[in-house]
């Protein structure tokens, strides 16, 4: 299929790893200019490397940012100019009992997982308003429906994500631009699999034992892959989806028991 993305100019943010890489990956194929993110320049080389290696005459180039320091996010607007697509990836977890998370660690989500969004969106959304066109995409997480336990701080930030997200799409009305929220279920990315790796386990017996006890409503019963999400951040961000906007939509393998 052609998503019609050829020399649209792309930012994802925390685009190293993971359901950011795959995404780069998969805009990257469909030719448009990918801008990815991590917070070192060597994991930024490592990625472009993976990717051009993968892709002849990918349009890819990196900007390395810290998303928990403001001036290196200012700076990171002020060299990207005028964006067509901003996917609002960044983000941190942390499993931790509520009773053990001090003040600092939930400023340091919400400055990450949060602010980052709000950041971007308000640099870049004026100058898709002016042009009438263009896409903003927060990968928020199946634990802004489903607050995890575990992680309740983590959880808060990607509720917000929705909150937002929906917001701002309300400032799109009648325009070409629009703003969404992709809610991937549990993923099998670096994390997860460094986990896996550092237990010596392996990796079925993880998987079945995570989705018995920690998300037995999932439907798939496994973990996505990340270009399973990647396909669906694809679609939004494409100008075939040009009649969604507003939306909060699930690649959770069916892990919300929600209509």
């Amino acid at each position: 299929m052609d998503y019609q993305l050829k020399d649209k100019k792309v930012f994802i943010s925390g685009s190293t790893k993971g359901i950011g890489l795959a995404t780069a990956k998969t805009l990257a194929k469909e030719r448009a200019e990918v801008i990815i993110n991590g917070r070192s320049k060597e994991s930024i080389n490592q990625a472009i490397s993976s990717i051009t290696t993968e892709i002849n005459n990918a349009k890819i180039s990196g900007i390395a940012c810290d998303f928990s320091k403001k001036d290196q996010v200012d700076s990171l607007i002020e060299k990207l100019g005028k964006v067509d697509i901003l996917i609002n990836n960044v983000g941190i977890f942390n499993p931790k009992d509520f009773f053990e998370i001090p003040d600092e660690e939930w400023k340091a989500f919400y400055e990450v997982n949060v602010l980052s969004g709000v950041r971007l969106s308000k640099a870049l959304l004026p100058k898709m308003l002016a042009q009438d066109w263009g896409r903003i995409i927060f990968i928020s997480s199946e634990s802004a429906l489903n607050i995890p336990v575990e992680m309740i701080h983590y959880g808060m930030t990607k509720t917000a994500q929705l909150s937002i997200s929906r917001g701002i799409a309300e400032i799109t009305k009648g325009t070409n631009v629009t703003v969404n929220s992709v809610l991937p279920g549990p993923t099998y990315s670096e994390g997860v699999k460094d986990m896996v790796d550092a237990e010596n386990n392996d990796k079925k017996e993880i998987e079945n034992e995570f989705f018995e006890t920690q998300r037995p409503s999932s439907l798939i019963q496994r973990f996505a892959d990340p270009q399973e999400v990647a396909n669906m951040i694809a679609y939004v961000a494409s100008p075939l989806s040009s009649a969604t906007n507003g939306a909060s939509l699930r690649v959770d393998g069916g892990v919300v028991k929600y209509i």
